[in-house]
């Protein structure tokens, strides 16, 4: 049974810096894409990064590029995200998400093409 369940949420002032880590279970990184998501109360789902595990390249958001860093330990089944100067318009729950993946080196479509993996958000509050 695939498993993810994110931790590191909490409430930090604007510049601030917060690391986000998912844990995840019953699949392996190198035949996934691991990505990180989030959802604001009343506004769709973004992705803000993903990682393609074939061979590791990265894709970034336009507004997740300079202050956000993907990166995981595929030995222990664990990404994490660090977040740097977080704005308040970050608030928001955050997810870790995978799926097979669909295209080497390319780790986005594998999450829009049918089967992914969700697991419980974390929140992350950017006060001002």
């Amino acid at each position: 049974e695939v498993q993810l369940q994110a931790s590191g949420g909490g409430l930090v002032q604007a510049g601030g810096s917060l690391r986000l880590a998912c844990a995840a279970s019953g699949f392996t990184f190198d035949d996934h894409a691991i990505g990180w998501f989030r959802q604001a109360p009343g506004k769709e789902r973004e992705e803000l990064s993903c990682i393609d595990g074939s061979d590791n390249s990265t894709n970034y958001s336009d507004f997740a590029k300079g202050r956000f860093t993907i990166s995981s330990d595929p030995a222990n089944l664990t990404m994490f995200l660090q977040m740097n100067s977080l704005k308040p318009e970050d608030t928001s729950v955050y997810y870790c998400a995978a799926a097979p993946t669909l295209y080497s080196g390319d780790c986005s479509p594998a999450f829009y093409a049918g089967l992914s993996y969700w697991g419980k958000g974390t929140l992350v509050t950017v006060s001002s």
